[in-house]
C-alpha cells in the first residue's frame, strides 16, 4: 500500500470547496442579493463561508490521507503493529464536522495506533483544540449555557452543555504543571514582594461540599416550608482560597495621607505606585495550606536569594495567619505581616455606632480620631482602653456590650500586626485592595450567579481559566497545554516516545540560478 487512499484519476479533493465558492459568488451576483440588506448579506457570507472553510479543511485532510505512506509502528507496550487497514474518525471543528481519513495499525490484543492522528495532533475526543480553546476562553467569562449558544452562533459547532463542562476541565488540567515548570526570571529589583490571601465561598452541589459542611447541611432543617427564617441559609458553600503575588515600589506616607485617601475618590493622591508582575489565582479544590505554599514557591522563583522585603497582607483570619507563618518558616524567608487597615476600620465603625447614631458627624469624627491615633503609632491596647472609657461613661445594653467586647478583642488579639507607623515609614502597603479585587473578579463575578450549584471539578476548572486570563498568562499556558496534550495523547503511546511520520519528507526548495 503506497498510499492510504488512492484518489480517482482526475479527481481533486478541493473541487467541492470550489463548487461552494461558485455557489456563493453566483448568489452575490444575482438580482435577489441586490435587494438584500447588508445584515442579510453578512449572514449569508458568514454561514456559507463557514461551509466553504469546512470543505477546504476536509479537502486538506483527504489530501493528507492520499499521501500517507506505510511506516513501522511500535507501541509503548513493545508490540509492533503490523496489520494496516483504512480507517477514519470524526472531528468537530470550529467550522463544522469533518471526517479524518487515516491508516490504523493493529496487532492482536493491543489497542490500535494512528500515526496520522499524531501528525495532526488530534485530541482523543470529538472536539478540536480550537473548539476547546473557544470553550476555555468563553467559560471563563460566561455561563456554560451561554457558551453552548455562543458556539452554535459563532462557529456552527454543536456541543452539548455536559461536553462543554468536560472540555473546560480538560482545558484547565495543566494549570499546576504550567506554573511549577515555567521559567520565571528573577526580578532584578529592590521593590517590595507582596503576597496576600483571602477566602471566598462558592455554592456547591451537596456531594462536593467538604465533609464537615456536608454534615452540617444534612443536619440543618428549615423552620418554615415556604421561605427561610431569619438567619437560615439555603445554600451551603465551599471556601475557595484566593492568592495574589506582585511587586510594588515602597511608598512612604503619613497618617494624614491615609486619612485623606479614605475620603471620596477625587481626593485620593494620584502618584501612588502600581503593582507589577501581578499574578492572581484561586482554588476551591485545594486546601488553603497548599495555595499559600504555592504562593511562597512563586515568591522564591522571583527572589531565590531572599534579598527583597517580603510583605504579607492578611485580614485577621487566625488559621490563615498560622499557615502563612508556617509557609514562611518552611521557605526560610523573613516576612512582615500587615493587617488590612480596612478590616480594622470596620471594627472601629462598629464601636463608634455603639456611642453615636449611624451617619452622624460625631461618629465620623470619633472613628477618624481613633484611626489617626492607630496610624501614628498608638498601641492597640491604648485604643482599646479609650473604647472602654467611652463605654463606662454611658449606659449600654447587653447587645452593645457584646459588640464592644468583640471590637476590643479584635484589636487586642492582633496588636502585634497593627504597627502601622512602622509600615508607613517603610513604605509598605497596609490595605488588601488587590486580593479583595481578586476575590470579586475571580470568584464572585463568575461563580456567584443566582441559582448556580457547582461541581468541584467544574468550579476548579473555571477558577483556573479565570486566573490565567487575569494574570495575563493564557497564551503561554495554551501553548504549554497543547504540547502536554500531544505528549500524553500521542508520544506516550509509542515506543520511546518516537512517533513515526506517516508523510513523506518535504521536497527541498530549489533556488533558481540566473
Amino acid at each position: 500500500m503506497s498510499a492510504a487512499y488512492a484518489v480517482a484519476a482526475g479527481q481533486d479533493p478541493f473541487k467541492s470547496a470550489r463548487e461552494q465558492a461558485e455557489v456563493m459568488e453566483k448568489h452575490l451576483r444575482s438580482s435577489e442579493s441586490m435587494e438584500s440588506t447588508h445584515a442579510e448579506l453578512e449572514g449569508f457570507v458568514v454561514d456559507e463561508g463557514r461551509e466553504y472553510q469546512r470543505r477546504l479543511l476536509q479537502a486538506h485532510l483527504e489530501l493528507r490521507a492520499e499521501r500517507e505512506r506505510p511506516v513501522v509502528v511500535k507501541g509503548a507496550d513493545g508490540v509492533q503493529r503490523k496489520h494496516r487497514r483504512l480507517s477514519s474518525r470524526a472531528l468537530m471543528s470550529v467550522v463544522g464536522e469533518v471526517d479524518v481519513p487515516r491508516v490504523a495499525y493493529q496487532a492482536p490484543g493491543v489497542p490500535g495506533l494512528h500515526p496520522m492522528d499524531a501528525a495532526l495532533s488530534l485530541p482523543d475526543e470529538l472536539y478540536s483544540h480550537s473548539v476547546r480553546r473557544y470553550v476555555a476562553e468563553s467559560a471563563a467569562r460566561s455561563s456554560f449555557d451561554e457558551v453552548v449558544e455562543g458556539l452554535r452562533k459563532s462557529t456552527g459547532a454543536a456541543v452539548p452543555k455536559r461536553q462543554v463542562e468536560e472540555l473546560a476541565e480538560r482545558a484547565a488540567q495543566d494549570f499546576d504543571a504550567f506554573y511549577s515548570s515555567r521559567a520565571v526570571e528573577v526580578e532584578d529589583t529592590q521593590a517590595l514582594l507582596v503576597l496576600s490571601f483571602d477566602g471566598k465561598g462558592i455554592a456547591m452541589r451537596r456531594e462536593d461540599l467538604r465533609p464537615a459542611t456536608r454534615k452540617a447541611a444534612d443536619a440543618g432543617k428549615h423552620k418554615l416550608t415556604k421561605r427561610l427564617a431569619k438567619g437560615e441559609k439555603r445554600n451551603r458553600k465551599r471556601m475557595a482560597e484566593v492568592a495574589t503575588i506582585y511587586t510594588i515600589d515602597p511608598w512612604v506616607r503619613t497618617p494624614d495621607d491615609i486619612v485623606n485617601d479614605l475620603r471620596p475618590v477625587h481626593d485620593v493622591a494620584a502618584q501612588r505606585p502600581r503593582p507589577v508582575n501581578k499574578r492572581v489565582w484561586a482554588s476551591v479544590e485545594k486546601a488553603s495550606r497548599e495555595v499559600i505554599s504555592a504562593a511562597f514557591a512563586e515568591g522564591l522563583r522571583r527572589d531565590p536569594e531572599r534579598l527583597r522585603r517580603w510583605v504579607v497582607l492578611v485580614d485577621g483570619n487566625k488559621d490563615q495567619i498560622t499557615l502563612v507563618k508556617r509557609a514562611a518558616k518552611k521557605a526560610c524567608v523573613e516576612i512582615t505581616i500587615v493587617l488590612d487597615i480596612i478590616h480594622v476600620l470596620e471594627y472601629l465603625w462598629k464601636a463608634a455606632h455603639c456611642f453615636f447614631a449611624d451617619g452622624t458627624k460625631e461618629a465620623e469624627q470619633w472613628v477618624t480620631c481613633r484611626l489617626h491615633e492607630l496610624l501614628a503609632g498608638r498601641t492597640a491596647g491604648a485604643i482599646a482602653s479609650t473604647i472602654r472609657r467611652h463605654a463606662s461613661s454611658r449606659v449600654v445594653d447587653m447587645g452593645t456590650a457584646v459588640t464592644l467586647d468583640t471590637c476590643i478583642g479584635y484589636l487586642v488579639k492582633h496588636r502585634t500586626l497593627l504597627h502601622y507607623d512602622r509600615a508607613l515609614a517603610a513604605g509598605l502597603p497596609i490595605a488588601t485592595g488587590v486580593i479583595e479585587g481578586a476575590c470579586r473578579h475571580l470568584v464572585k463575578d463568575r461563580m456567584d450567579r443566582t441559582g448556580a450549584r457547582w461541581s468541584l471539578r467544574g468550579a476548579e476548572a473555571v477558577l483556573r481559566l479565570r486566573s490565567l486570563r487575569s494574570s495575563g498568562d493564557f497564551e503561554a499556558y495554551w501553548a504549554f497545554h497543547l504540547q502536554q496534550e500531544h505528549d500524553r495523547t500521542h508520544r506516550a503511546r509509542y515506543a520511546e516516545g518516537d512517533v513515526p511520520s506517516p508523510l513523506p519528507p518535504p521536497r527541498p526548495k530549489l533556488r533558481r540560478v540566473k
